[in-house]
């Protein structure tokens, strides 16, 4: 359980600042109110308004835009700042296996990824006017396919460590390897904001934890060669 320690180290580093989370809430909450003002229904400034099911069709996708390049901020800095600050090296020479150390950072960064979309959903539903009725469907959706983004984020993230470049390069090779998460979470999403069952996005549901299940045990397997120097 020493990745749980990982986990601790890292959430208590962060709720001192909480730097990372006030920008990853602030980056979530700013896209929201953007994409409310320029497509919402009543207060649209930047183009005529539009109708409703074309907001319907847009919505998901603006929901899950400011939750992946939130999350970029997050996982961007899950292992430069260990490597920033000499830490790396001291968590390397730990007597555990390596994949402790990646299962620590998945929970440190599942946790703050957590906590933003706890903040920015409300304000979306709020902004725009949607009354879901399916609440236990969208958790669903947003738990597998925030863990799906975190369980292969936190292992690109450690792989490109090393990089010069390692903040272009991250999203770079992260968002082609995201593409079956994104879609499956955004078309679940839209059927969920339609006032869609879980019979609806069964499918989806299915596509997302096959991924999360596969991603997961290929880190666990190849996590101690990815922080090699």
């Amino acid at each position: 359980m020493k990745f749980l320690e990982i986990a601790r180290k890292d959430l208590l580093a962060e709720f001192r600042t909480k730097q990372m989370l006030n920008s990853m809430m602030i980056f979530a909450l700013l896209v929201i109110v953007i994409f409310s003002f320029a497509f919402g229904t009543e207060s649209s400034i930047l183009i005529p308004v539009l109708d409703k099911k074309v907001i319907d069709l847009l919505a998901p996708g603006m929901l899950w835009i400011s939750f992946t390049f939130a999350g970029m901020l997050g996982l961007s800095r899950s292992f430069s700042g260990e490597k920033e600050e000499g830490c790396l090296e001291g968590l390397k020479l730990c007597p555990v296996d390596r994949s402790e150390i990646y299962n620590g950072k998945v929970i440190s960064n599942a946790v703050l990824m957590f906590l933003m979309e706890l903040i920015t959903i409300p304000v979306f539903i709020v902004l725009f006017s949607y009354d879901i009725n399916n609440i236990f469907g969208l958790m669903v959706v947003v738990f597998l396919g925030t863990l799906g983004f975190v369980f292969v984020g936190t292992l690109l993230s450690a792989l490109t460590v090393n990089t010069r470049t390692r903040e272009l390069l991250l999203p770079v090779i992260l968002f082609p390897v995201m593409i079956p998460v994104i879609l499956s979470a955004v078309t679940a999403t839209g059927t969920i904001l339609a006032s869609g069952g879980l019979s609806d996005i069964a499918g989806d549901i299915q596509i997302l934890a096959i991924y999360d299940i596969i991603f997961f045990i290929v880190a666990q397997m190849v996590f101690e060669y990815t922080i090699e120097d």
